[in-house]
């Protein structure tokens, strides 16, 4: 672990058994997973066992990175490089894998210029994201940033419309004009948008629902607005 930390192996996550001290090894790699800025995360001994593909585990395990990260900067040169006012998606508490790679893989699909994900609680871009996605991961960039709404903010500063999808908002996600420089923010599986997010941004809409169920599922709710994003910007209309 600690040769892999020293060597600047891609890693997305280090995972600590709670309990474990700051010394010996274990306070190495915290210190050295910190200053490579790779999240550390202490979880139950229980979840160690169930990830662990040896029986030596000693109560760390590293999620190996597929590929590496960008960071928020990178972003504006890829809108550049397109011609394209920005168009970015930012996921704030994704957990679920599939998910992620759903939507990685719907993002690609839909000529989104970049995906903002959350370094703590939170998928990474680990082997079975990769999967999910169906090889898309390898054409989309992800930011990763350790605070979402510090994130946004400097998303507005320089000229880009914030928009959260959130069951609370008043307006509804097709009355939203995405040919403007946009992020689209999308809430964690179950949890919708964080408050402090939500205060962020610089509106709120909503999906409409008309059956019982009063949300959908993560990666379906981020496809249905990116997917209006994409038609706005191809300049199709609604059938006469």
């Amino acid at each position: 672990m600690l040769e892999a930390l020293r060597a600047g192996r891609p890693i997305s996550k280090i995972l600590l058994e709670r309990g474990l001290g700051g010394h010996g090894t274990p306070g190495e790699i915290i210190r050295e997973a910190r200053a490579a800025g790779i999240p550390v995360e202490f979880v139950d001994s229980r979840v160690i066992n169930r990830l662990a593909t040896t029986g030596a585990s000693q109560g760390v395990i590293a999620q190996a990175a597929i590929k590496e990260y960008a960071s928020l900067d990178d972003l504006p040169g890829i809108s550049r490089e397109r011609g394209e006012p920005p168009l970015y998606l930012i996921l704030d508490g994704v957990e679920d894998p599939q998910n992620l790679g759903a939507i990685l893989r719907t993002a690609e699909a839909t000529g989104m210029h970049g995906v903002v994900i959350r370094s703590r609680r939170a998928a990474g871009l680990t082997p079975a994201v990769a999967k999910a996605s169906a090889g898309a991961v390898a054409y989309m960039t992800v930011a990763r940033v350790v605070n979402i709404p510090q994130a946004i903010v400097r998303l507005k500063e320089s000229g880009v419309w914030v928009i959260g999808i959130d069951m609370t908002g008043k307006t509804a996600y097709t009355g939203i004009d995405y040919r403007l420089p946009t992020a689209i923010v999308i809430g964690g599986e179950g949890k919708g948008l964080p408050p402090l997010t939500a205060k962020r941004c610089d509106a709120v809409a909503r999906i409409p629902m008309k059956g019982k169920i009063p949300s959908l599922n993560t990666s379906v709710a981020a496809a249905v607005v990116m997917y209006e994003a994409f038609r706005q910007r191809a300049g199709w209309g609604l059938p006469k």
